[in-house]
């Protein structure tokens, strides 16, 4: 399955007192790629919740290898490793050039608007699955 990239300049707002990227801040540039990776495809979330289908995050794993600064520009890496009944699996990674800055494995689960779960749609697996 191909990669995804999206690239994102680190501004001051997402930094700690030290320059240094706030941990909790790569959790929303991984949120960023996947959704990217998505549009990309031709599935939007957005409309999908409109419809009374969404997905929610139910795992996420995370490990820091180096941090980025303020003024780095990052390229976040999505690919969808696999779908199952029900959940969509992702790896994803942020670099800084060349560098693995964060690795993370991500979970979604497929669920109703009463967040109980149902199967992902023919429709989005295929998409999904699809080579960009």
């Amino acid at each position: 399955m191909a990669d995804h990239s999206l690239e994102r300049k680190i501004y001051y707002h997402d930094t700690d007192a030290g320059g240094v990227v706030y941990y909790g801040n790569y959790l929303k540039f991984l949120e960023e790629g996947r959704t990217e990776l998505c549009l990309s495809r031709g599935v939007d979330t957005g409309v999908l919740f409109n419809q009374g289908v969404a997905f929610v995050v139910v795992h996420a794993e995370m490990d820091y290898k180096y941090p980025a600064r303020y003024g780095d520009t990052i390229a976040v890496i999505s690919r969808v490793e696999k779908i199952g009944s029900s959940s969509v699996h992702f790896y994803q990674e942020i670099r800084i050039g060349q560098t693995v800055a964060v690795t993370a494995r991500v979970i979604w689960a497929c669920v109703t608007a009463d967040f109980k779960t149902r199967p992902v749609d023919a429709s989005v697996r295929q998409a999904l699955l699809a080579a960009a």
